[in-house]
């Protein structure tokens, strides 16, 4: 099936990868914000120009597609403008990727090369599990969050909407990571993390907190 990877970035380049490890998908090019990548090649696959081709490109009979946007919050509107357009989206595990086949796996979802999804997990719609990364088992990870390359987060954590958590972080079980918190690289956690929070540290500890969210 003929799909279309919004984001051609990095991120883009790994999903693009993956998508190309199965059988039924056909990446045929990249949506980006960024004009000047219009009309250029990444790893041979064209930029058709921005999201304002959503709709022509639905003309065309092509029906499926994904986001392959790191940033949280811009992940999570680009998945809902596709589904306003009528898209079918796509979820991309590589193939060296290990998931229980008792986990419950969402719409948009990025599962990359080396990562473990354990038993009875839960994996929101927009949820990158990054190379590498464990979720374990009884995990509840709600949408587009990201759980970064080499993070482990052990039994039963709840990681909330748009929450990240950073490059080797460690959780340890039954903890609740609020949503749209950042939870920085190497930090961990030994206990409940607040909404709009900013942990770093061993343990990890708040250093920062917002009242609310921004602004989408």
């Amino acid at each position: 099936m003929d799909s279309l990877i919004i984001g051609a970035g990095g991120h883009g380049k790994v999903v693009l990868e993956i998508l190309r490890t199965q059988q039924d998908c056909n990446p045929i090019g990249f949506l980006d914000a960024d004009p000047a990548l219009a009309g250029t090649l990444v790893h041979d696959l064209p930029v058709l120009g921005g999201i304002n081709e959503l709709s022509r490109l639905r003309q065309r009979k092509i029906r499926h597609a994904i986001v392959a946007i790191g940033d949280n919050r811009a992940r999570r509107r680009y998945a809902h403008a596709l589904r306003e357009h009528g898209y079918e989206l796509l979820t991309a595990i590589h193939p060296a990727a290990s998931v229980s086949p008792s986990a419950t796996i969402g719409t948009n979802v990025v599962i990359a090369a080396g990562a473990v999804v354990c038993a009875d997990a839960r994996i929101g719609d927009s949820v990158i599990i990054n190379t590498a990364a464990v979720v374990d088992h009884e995990c509840d990870i709600a949408e587009a969050a990201h759980i970064c390359p080499a993070a482990a987060l052990a039994g039963r954590v709840r990681v909330g909407e748009e929450a990240f958590v950073g490059l080797g972080a460690k959780i340890i079980q039954c903890l609740s990571i609020g949503p749209q918190s950042i939870i920085g690289a190497g930090a961990v956690v030994i206990g409940d993390i607040p909404a709009h929070s900013t942990a770093v540290g061993v343990p990890a500890r708040v250093i920062q907190r917002k009242l609310r969210s921004s602004a989408a």
